[in-house]
Order: structure tokens, then C-alpha cells, then sequence
């Protein structure tokens, strides 16, 4: 049997430190550092001031023309045939007749447009949390009820708050919603085919998002189409834009998981800091448990749906 020599078995050696090295680093559960991002919600998250952007779903809701309405009603017990009631069952639930994923506050995946993009279900996690921009045209749009956001809109942003940071969210307030349900859906303020061009391709945005339930108003959807049709995800519906900072906030995007959704119904709220004037912090309101409230919860037979008056 030949013997190694001192260099091979030092080889060999440093071959089998390695491998532990990998193995230990393979270990399952992982160990990894714990305390930054608890640390960093302590610090700053858990002080921040929170802020729906978000329309209520309803049956009485403004909805784009082309859709049929939607419907509320009690979940019916199918063994019974009855509803479902707290005295007999001991808990209720609600049925809902959705005659579309788009509506109301959304986020339309790719898929809506181009059949080889994502649909909601496939769409990543990350989207949870971004940087949110906020570019207000309000002004204008109060004198030009179609104006569109522009190239130039985005650039008088940067040059008062820096340029949009590549990976975040960008919003454009016009003040549509602050008359919801009272709205026009016909006419509308837009966001511009160019704009949209600009922030992805230029500043690698995520997604934008706008108030009106369309993004413009050309015959083709110009706009929509080519968000869509390249691959880009987009937020329709958003609300309570005139209480954000144009800088600083963070949103966080909830959303259900449709299998092959086209768009879906979404919660976004934004994180603004602590010192903002608008929103609620952690434990300022009722969170567990939640507000107890002494009018019950009904059926609304005249209204539609489940409500305490």
C-alpha cells in the first residue's frame, strides 16, 4: 500500500474541512441573523403612521361599463337550504356574485392583456413591500378632467425630491376618488403612453398606479396595453392619495391568489413616518381584540349587504 505524501494528506485535509464548512452552512433550519429586521419594525415600523389606499368593496360600487354588476348575499347552508344565522348556527357568511376580477381598488397582472405573462397567482412575493412615490397632478387634472401625466410630471418631481428609485412604486394623485362613488368613469384623468414608457424603461419602476379605473382613455388602451403587453403589472382604484408625502412612505400590497386571475382585488397601505400628520400607528386603535361595537351587524335586504344601520 503506498503511503501519502505530507502535501496530499494536507490536501485531503483541507478537502474534508471544506466539505464540513458546506455541510454546516447546508444545515436545516439555517442559522441566520435574527434581530434587524424585529430591530428595525421596534425602531421605526411599529411608530409608523398607516394609511388605507383602499376603496371598500360593495355591490353599489362604480364599475368599468362593460362588466355586469356585482352581488351580495347571506351564504346559504346547502344541507338546510337557509341561511346561515348566528342563532341557529352559531356564526354567518356572505356569498358574493363577482362579475369580474377587475374592480374597485386592483392590481392587474399581466395576464389581463397578454396571455403569456403572469397571472395574479403567479405573480412574486415581493410586491409586498416597495418604496412609494407619489406625483401629484391635481392641479392640473382640476382644470383638465382627461389630462394625462407626462414626461415632464415625473421630471418636476425629481427635480424637487430626487430621481424615482429603481424597484419602487410610483402612484399619480388627481383627486378622481376624493368623490367616490360619485365619479365619472368616462371621463377620466390619465397617465400617458410615454409617461408609463419613461418610468419603466428609464427609471425600472415596479408598477405605477392611478385613481380612475382605466389608465387612459385611447381606443386601444395605448397606455394599458403596452404596461400589460410587456410584462408589467399596474394598480387601479387607489384612494386617499391627497393624504400621502410625495417621498419617504412604503406601501404594502396584500392581495388574494386567484388560480389564472387576470387582476385582483387588493389592500394597499401606505407606511409613512412617524411624524406625518395623517394615518394610525400600532395600538392606537383597537387591534386584539379589535372594536366591539354595540349596533349588530345585519343584513341589509334594502342596501344589499351586511351593515350596523
Amino acid at each position: 500500500m503506498r503511503h501519502l505524501s505530507f502535501t496530499t494528506m494536507a490536501a485531503v485535509a483541507v478537502l474534508v474541512s471544506a466539505a464540513a464548512v458546506v455541510s454546516a452552512k447546508q444545515a436545516w433550519p439555517p442559522v441566520i441573523e435574527t434581530s434587524g429586521l424585529w430591530s428595525a419594525y421596534d425602531s421605526t415600523l411599529s411608530k409608523a403612521k398607516y394609511i388605507d389606499l383602499t376603496h371598500t368593496i360593495r355591490p353599489d360600487m362604480p364599475i368599468w361599463r362593460g362588466f355586469g354588476n356585482i352581488t351580495f348575499s347571506p351564504a346559504i347552508n346547502k344541507d338546510t337550504g337557509q341561511a346561515f344565522a348566528y342563532a341557529t348556527d352559531g356564526f354567518v357568511a356572505n356569498a358574493y356574485k363577482l362579475t369580474t376580477d377587475q374592480m374597485g381598488t386592483q392590481l392587474d397582472a399581466p395576464a389581463h392583456f397578454n396571455a403569456h405573462y403572469a397571472a395574479t397567482d403567479e405573480m412574486p412575493p415581493t410586491f409586498a413591500l416597495r418604496k412609494l412615490c407619489v406625483i401629484d397632478v391635481s392641479a392640473q387634472a382640476k382644470k383638465n378632467s382627461s389630462y394625462a401625466l407626462t414626461v415632464e410630471d415625473v421630471l418636476g418631481w425629481e427635480a424637487e425630491n430626487g430621481r424615482v428609485p429603481r424597484g419602487s412604486v410610483v402612484f399619480v394623485r388627481s383627486d378622481w376618488s376624493r368623490t367616490w362613488p360619485h365619479v365619472d368613469t368616462d371621463v377620466f384623468p390619465q397617465v400617458s403612453l410615454d409617461a408609463v414608457q419613461f418610468l419603466h424603461l428609464q427609471r425600472g419602476i415596479l408598477f405605477h398606479g392611478h385613481e380612475p379605473l382605466d389608465t387612459d382613455m385611447t381606443p386601444n388602451f395605448d397606455a394599458e396595453a403596452w404596461i400589460l403587453g410587456h410584462g408589467y403589472a399596474q394598480a387601479e382604484g387607489v384612494t386617499n392619495l391627497h393624504l400621502l408625502p410625495p417621498k419617504g412612505c412604503l406601501l404594502s400590497t396584500g392581495f388574494p391568489k386567484f388560480k389564472g386571475g387576470a387582476g385582483n382585488y387588493v389592500r394597499y397601505v401606505a407606511v409613512c413616518p412617524e411624524n406625518w400628520p395623517h394615518g394610525v400607528s400600532p395600538g392606537q386603535v383597537p387591534e386584539a381584540p379589535m372594536q366591539y361595537f354595540e349596533e349588530a351587524l345585519v343584513w341589509n335586504a334594502q342596501k344589499g349587504y351586511r351593515s350596523r344601520s
